[in-house]
C-alpha cells in the first residue's frame, strides 16, 4: 500500500521563510480601514458554492459512474496527513468531497504552498500526464472525506471513458491556472488580501461548514509569511466582523464583506475551477446553491 494508505501525519511542515515587509501594515493600523465592516453590504463575487461532494465524480454520466466506482473506495483524512512525500510515487488518485489537500515546495529555508485542491478537482492528476512522481509534497491541509482510487485503475479509466478524460483533462488545466495566478498574487498583493482570497477557496471546499479548522502555522505555509504575519492578517479580518478566529480554527461570519476584502484572484481562480464542468451535456446531478 502506497504513502497515502497509511498516514503519516506530520503537524508542521518546516519553517516557512518571508522578507520582513512581506506584511505592510501591522495590526490595528491603517490596514483595517480598508477593510469593508460586517453589515456594509459590499458588492461580493457571488459564485455559487459547491456542496454535493466532488464535482468531478459529479460531473460523470451514470454509465461511467458505475464503472469509475467499482474502483473508489471511502477515506477519512487527518489534517497533516502526508497523501505523496516529495518527489514519491503518486500511487493513489483522490477526489476530495470536503477535505483539502495542499502541495508544497520544500526547500532549505522555505516551505511554499504552490497550490490546493478540493472538491473542484482530483489529488494525484499528473498521472493524467504521464507522470508518475510527485515533485512537490502533498499532504492534508483540512481534515474530511474523500474517495480515491489505485494509479492503475485511474489510468485504465481515463483511456476507456471518454466524458471521464475530458473533465480530468480540464480540471488539470484549471489547476495549472490556480498556479500560475497564485504566484502573481503572492508577488502582487497584500497578506490581508491573500488571507481572504485563501479562506474563501476553503469556505468553497469544505461542504458548506462556516467554521473549519485551520492553525496559525499551517496558515503561514500557504501565505508563505511568517506567524507573525498571519496573526496580523487575521485579526485584521476579525476586528471587520468578517470572520472569527479562536483555537485553531475559523469562522466565516461575512462571506460577502470577506469576498470584498480579498483581490481579484479569488474570482479568477473560482472560475477557472468551475469551467472543466461547463458545457457538458446530460449532466443531470450537478447542482450549485447559491450561498446563504
Amino acid at each position: 500500500m502506497g504513502s497515502g494508505s497509511g498516514g503519516r501525519r506530520r503537524g508542521a511542515a518546516g519553517r516557512p521563510h518571508a522578507p520582513k515587509n512581506s506584511v505592510s501594515h501591522a495590526a490595528g493600523s491603517d490596514a483595517d480601514a480598508s477593510l469593508p465592516r460586517s453589515g456594509d453590504g459590499a458588492q461580493h463575487v457571488g459564485l455559487p458554492q459547491w456542496h454535493d461532494g466532488n464535482r468531478i465524480l459529479a460531473s460523470l454520466p451514470p454509465d461511467e459512474l458505475a464503472v469509475v466506482a467499482q474502483s473508489l473506495a471511502a477515506v477519512s483524512l487527518t489534517s497533516g496527513q502526508i497523501l505523496y512525500e516529495q518527489h514519491g510515487a503518486i500511487d493513489w488518485v483522490y477526489f476530495p468531497d470536503t477535505t483539502v489537500a495542499s502541495l508544497l515546495s520544500r526547500m532549505d529555508s522555505a516551505v511554499v504552498e504552490v497550490g490546493t485542491i478540493g472538491n473542484e478537482g482530483g489529488v494525484g492528476l499528473a498521472l493524467f500526464l504521464g507522470v508518475s512522481v510527485s515533485v512537490p509534497e502533498t499532504l492534508v491541509q483540512i481534515p474530511g472525506d474523500a474517495r480515491r482510487m489505485r494509479a492503475d485503475a485511474f489510468q485504465s479509466a481515463v483511456l476507456q471513458l471518454p466524458r471521464f478524460r475530458e473533465v480530468v483533462a480540464r480540471c488539470t488545466h484549471a489547476f495549472m491556472t490556480q498556479v500560475s495566478q497564485t504566484a502573481a498574487c503572492n508577488r502582487l498583493h497584500g497578506i490581508v488580501q491573500r488571507c481572504a482570497r485563501w479562506l474563501l477557496l476553503t469556505h468553497d471546499r469544505v461542504g458548506g461548514a462556516d467554521t473549519f479548522p485551520l492553525t496559525h502555522q499551517f496558515l503561514s505555509f500557504m501565505l508563505g509569511v511568517r506567524r507573525a504575519g498571519v496573526t496580523e492578517a487575521l485579526g485584521a479580518l476579525a476586528r471587520s466582523g468578517l470572520i472569527k478566529s479562536s483555537s485553531g480554527r475559523i469562522t466565516i461570519l461575512d462571506r460577502q464583506g470577506l469576498e470584498a476584502a480579498s483581490c481579484e484572484c479569488y474570482a479568477i481562480v473560482r472560475r477557472y475551477a468551475g469551467e472543466p464542468f461547463d458545457g457538458l451535456p446530460d449532466i443531470v446531478r450537478l447542482r450549485t446553491e447559491n450561498p446563504s
